[in-house]
């Protein structure tokens, strides 16, 4: 009679929530992107209405870059394109969509004044 191996295993497992569309910061549209500008903004409106604001851009391989509302509250837009086009652009090819993750912290060093009394 044959001895039958014993079988072990490990599981680790982990779940988050996602939503749809998986994006909350900043997506970058290259030019020949299978979807496009046009595609993602139709997307967006059914899937997050109001959520992102679209850029059109000038460069060789980006078309346009999607940002959340939420950061344009607390930054320029100017700045966040600046910050892109010297960090991120280099790096994207114009055939596809980059999920950039854009997480801001705002500090002051020191606030001064007096409380009414």
């Amino acid at each position: 009679m044959a001895e039958s191996a014993s079988r072990k295993y490990s599981v680790n497992l982990s779940f988050e929530e996602i939503r749809l569309p998986p994006l909350e910061d900043i997506m970058i549209v290259g030019k020949k992107s299978p979807h496009g500008k046009l595609g993602l903004t139709k997307s967006f409106q059914y899937l997050v209405p109001n959520e992102f604001e679209v850029f059109e851009i000038e460069d060789e391989a980006v078309e346009a870059v999607f940002i959340n509302k939420k950061i344009l509250k607390k930054i320029n837009y100017e700045y966040v394109i600046k910050m892109l086009r010297t960090n991120v652009f280099p790096y994207v090819s114009a055939y596809e969509i980059l999920k950039v993750e854009f997480k801001l912290r705002i500090f002051y060093e020191s606030i001064e004044g007096e409380f009414a009394e």
